[in-house]
């Protein structure tokens, strides 16, 4: 008998159909004799609907409100799946996140979980109940009611698991599991039947949206072994666990990619030290986070260039910070790009296989693709070109390394 916490994301209970639907799948592992665990997230579309009507409002709307507001799209989905279970025989009890006390800090609308006190859902599953928990939202000490974010849900089900010592946290989504890269993007992208938290940690954080970078590192930290299944067909998906020897013959386990990449460069700051501070400073003041980052000093050995990454949608605000601090700084220009995208292969065989690099800059090269920048850590090598490259630069890697 196993302990297993299942998470049902909005597309997955989305209409009673659907729900009766996970009603039904959950059922199956209790009589086979598992003990289970759900967590859940408001029905699609109920969390934007609750966003427009208090943007209706409030153009600003108090954060601690907002909390409340939204938490109450995932108690519509617990309750209706605990009558959903019981319709089937199934015993069932729901649980909002302060009545489990997930105890989070004060921070409204992206808060982080502390603790979690086990106790009372341990007791109901003791009673042969299936408990069903509301995701992405807690309680802090105070006992106003806080949000998590984004991958809230994701973050929930994990830090359940975790809490009470569950054999695996199953993510059920709208996709059947991890593939080697994007299947819209190369056709013959192949699922992945396990993968490292290492690697899934870079490919969420490099642009696979299949699951959350706070989800992933809380399972990587508690040692919880992850797996990510279809809500819609059947499969054993793809488990995410700790590396072992077995995946050491695959040297690339994928390809992400990020199409919401821009590009800045200061020409000609008189090369001092502390210039990085003076540039990046003002950027981080912005609250806009800086991703890769070259700094090549001139042949006069008097200047440098110095260029980095951000989001897409901090491109406008970073280039009129720059272009307000080039004076300041002597800067001979500023320039920027906002037509980038970053491609990136992942896999723990590289720290045992050498020539990774330079296999995937002569596969580039073969088709004409220019590089712009380069950037390594022990298990990736993201490099960034201009995004009329994006597809043909994953279809080129995907073949030049066999994931096929």
């Amino acid at each position: 008998m196993s302990l297993i916490v299942q998470k049902y994301g909005g597309t997955s209970v989305g209409s009673i159909e659907r729900i009766k639907a996970v009603a039904a799948r959950i059922k199956t592992y209790r009589d086979r004799g598992d003990r289970v665990v759900v967590v859940v997230s408001a029905m699609s579309g109920q969390t934007d609907r609750l966003i427009d009507m208090a943007r209706q409002i409030q153009a600003r709307p108090n954060p601690r409100e907002m909390d409340v507001l939204l938490s109450t799209g995932e108690q519509v989905t617990i309750a209706l799946l605990s009558m959903a279970l019981e319709a089937l025989g199934c015993p069932a009890k729901s649980y909002t996140g302060s009545q489990v006390h997930i105890r989070t800090d004060n921070v409204h609308s992206k808060a982080r979980i502390r603790a979690i006190d086990g106790a009372r859902v341990e007791a109901d599953l003791e009673a042969g109940r299936t408990i069903v928990v509301a995701g992405f939202q807690g309680v802090d000490d105070e006992g106003n009611i806080t949000t998590l974010g984004r991958g809230g849900s994701d973050t929930s089900a994990v830090a359940m698991a975790a809490a009470l010592g569950a054999d695996e946290c199953q993510i059920y989504t709208d996709v059947d599991g991890i593939y080697t890269t994007d299947p819209r993007i190369e056709p013959r992208a192949r699922k992945l039947d396990r993968i490292t938290f290492d690697e899934m940690l870079e490919m969420a954080s490099l642009g696979s949206k299949v699951l959350q970078i706070r989800a992933v590192e809380f399972a990587g930290k508690y040692k919880v072994p992850l797996r990510v299944l279809s809500s819609f067909e059947a499969g054993e998906g793809t488990l995410i666990s700790l590396e072992e020897k077995a995946v050491e013959g695959a040297v690339i386990s994928g390809i992400a990619f990020s199409r919401d990449e821009a590009k800045l460069t200061v020409l000609g700051v008189p090369d001092q030290p502390g210039v990085a501070h003076k540039i990046l400073g003002p950027i981080s003041e912005a609250n806009i986070e800086v991703d890769m980052i070259i700094q090549n000093v001139a042949d006069d050995e008097a200047t440098t260039d110095f260029t980095f990454t951000v989001h897409r949608n901090d491109y406008e605000p970073a280039l009129e910070i720059l272009n307000a601090m080039a004076r300041p700084l002597a800067a001979r220009q500023v320039a920027g790009d906002d037509r980038i995208v970053k491609i990136s292969l992942v896999g723990v065989g590289m720290r045992s296989h050498a020539g990774i690099a330079s296999r995937m800059f002569a596969a580039l090269a073969k088709e004409g693709i220019n590089i712009r920048m380069i950037s390594t850590s022990e298990i990736k090598i993201s490099v960034v070109v201009d995004e009329r490259y994006l597809e043909l630069g994953v279809r080129t890697l995907h073949q030049a390394f066999d994931l096929h």
